[in-house]
């Protein structure tokens, strides 16, 4: 045998070894079952993979079973417009600790109509809250002197689910100047929050 022939049967064989590896997924998905219905998200695990990990960690550990959706911030402009956020409300008693922000001026992601986002007070103190955005969002997003918020999926089925908790009745009050008038009257109970293929 050739020390070519041998080459050449070298390269097939690590060729076929790497069809046959599994390949890591760019996105995973979640369906989150709600009181008012079904929202599936797409997480982007490729472009986000620190805030994507974290938000799966807290799915695969059912965190987020029998939390809620506990606010919505209506444009006072364009009411139909907005976010909704969710998640353990700040209750970090067996959560698992902040997480590095990762700013969609590394990501390359961008919030729009649609977006999952997390909430945070500051840049590496996010856990699990996270939002969900209606309409256009651009100011979300990190630019000069702002750090914004870390973009990382999407909704791909239930925004009309979306629409109805943002629509929720609201309390006139709020803890800051910034969320007065957005905690719901009667939070949206998520049931549940399963990966799925």
């Amino acid at each position: 045998m050739t020390c070519a022939f041998r080459l050449r049967a070298a390269l097939a064989a690590a060729f076929l070894l790497l069809l046959t590896l599994p390949v890591a997924a760019e996105a995973a998905r979640v369906r989150l079952e709600t009181s008012e219905g079904v929202i599936l998200i797409e997480v982007d695990t490729k472009r986000a993979p620190i805030t994507a990990a974290n938000f799966l960690r807290y799915v695969d550990e059912k965190l987020f079973d029998g939390k809620t959706f506990y606010r919505a911030a209506r444009n006072r402009t364009a009411p139909t417009q907005g976010l909704i956020q969710g998640g353990i409300n700040k209750y970090v008693v067996g959560a698992p600790a902040p997480i590095a922000h990762e700013p969609t001026s590394r990501t390359g992601l961008r919030h729009g109509n649609g977006t999952l986002s997390m909430a945070r007070n500051a840049p590496g103190t996010a856990m699990g809250d996270f939002f969900i955005t209606l309409g256009p969002s651009s100011y979300l997003d990190a630019r000069d002197g702002n750090p914004g918020y870390a973009a990382f999926g999407r909704v791909v089925s239930g925004m009309p689910v979306v629409q109805k908790i943002l629509a929720k009745p609201t309390y006139p009050g709020g803890r800051s100047q910034n969320t007065m008038g957005q905690s719901i009257m009667k939070p949206v109970k998520i049931i549940s929050a399963r990966r799925v293929k």
